[in-house]
C-alpha cells in the first residue's frame, strides 16, 4: 500500500508530518507536540516512531512530549548526536531502515547544519526534505556554505522527477516573489507564480511539490553552478 502523509501545521509556518506505512506512524520534525497529539487523536491513531531532519528547535521541540506520551522510537541526524537529545537510533549517507511497509534512505545533506539529512521512500518517491529544500527556494546556509547547499541539493536533482516534497515550511508565497527576479521570462514560473498566489489567499498549503516542478521553476535547482548558485543565495539572503 502506498504510505499515507499527513501535513501538520505548527508553530508560525513549520511543517510536521504525520507518515502512515503499513503498522507503523511516524513524526517528521514535530516542532510543536500539541497540534501533533491533537490531528493524531482526531485520526485515532498512535505514533511509533519520530523522525528529526536535523536539530533545530522548530523541527524537535515536540519531541520530548511525543516520547513521554507515546514512547516513540526517536530516529536522527548520526553528526547530530550531540544536538539532538535521546536519539534512539541514528543513521549516515545512504543508510537504509524498515519503517513499516515501506524502506527509508537516508541522504546527508549538509549546509543548513552540518549534520542535515532527509528521509526518502523509493518504492513510493516521497522526500522529507527538511529545511534544504523548499518549493521554490532551500535553506539558507546556517552552519555549511552555499557550497555545501548546492553539492547536497545536487544529490537531491538526481532522484526521479516524480518524487514528491515534503519540506519544513510554508514559503512558497514568498519564494515565489524572489524566484521571478531571478528568472523573469520563466512562463513555467510566472504560471505557478499566479497559482501560488490562489492557493495562498485561499489558505491551502502549497505542500507537496514535485521534483518535476522544481526542476522547472526553482532556480536554486535550475543553477548548474556552485559560482552560479552561490550567487542565488547570496541574493536571497539579502533579499
Amino acid at each position: 500500500m502506498t504510505p499515507i502523509v499527513t501535513l501538520v501545521p505548527v508553530l508560525e509556518d513549520n511543517y510536521s508530518y504525520i507518515l502512515q506505512s503499513g503498522d507503523a506512524v511516524a513524526i517528521v520534525d514535530p516542532g510543536d507536540a500539541n497540534p501533533i497529539i491533537n490531528k493524531l487523536n482526531e485520526m485515532g491513531i498512535t505514533p511509533t516512531h519520530i523522525l528529526n531532519t536535523h536539530h533545530h528547535g522548530d523541527h524537535i521541540q515536540g519531541n520530548k512530549a511525543l516520547r513521554e506520551k507515546y514512547n516513540c522510537v526517536l530516529i536522527g541526524p548520526l553528526h547530530e548526536t550531540k544536538r539532538i537529545a535521546d536519539m534512539d537510533i541514528t543513521y549516515g549517507d545512504q543508510d537504509f531502515f524498515n519503517l513499516g511497509d515501506d524502506k527509508v534512505l537516508v541522504i546527508e545533506t549538509p549546509g543548513h547544519t552540518t549534520g542535515h539529512i532527509c528521509f526518502y521512500l523509493p518504492d513510493s518517491h516521497i522526500l522529507f526534505s527538511g529545511d534544504l529544500l523548499f518549493a521554490l527556494g532551500c535553506g539558507r546556509a546556517f552552519e555549511g556554505t552555499a557550497q555545501d547547499l548546492f553539492h547536497s541539493i545536487a544529490k537531491i536533482k538526481d532522484l526521479p522527477k516524480q518524487t514528491r516534497i515534503y519540506c519544513g515550511h510554508e514559503y512558497t508565497a514568498a519564494n515565489a516573489v524572489f524566484a521571478l527576479t531571478v528568472e523573469p521570462d520563466n512562463k513555467a514560473l510566472i504560471a505557478r507564480s499566479e497559482e501560488i498566489k490562489k492557493l495562498h489567499a485561499a489558505g491551502t498549503p502549497t505542500i507537496p511539490t514535485t521534483l518535476e516542478y522544481e526542476w522547472q521553476t526553482n532556480p536554486f535547482i535550475r543553477a548548474k553552478t556552485a559560482d552560479h548558485f552561490s550567487k542565488i543565495r547570496h541574493l536571497k539572503d539579502n533579499f
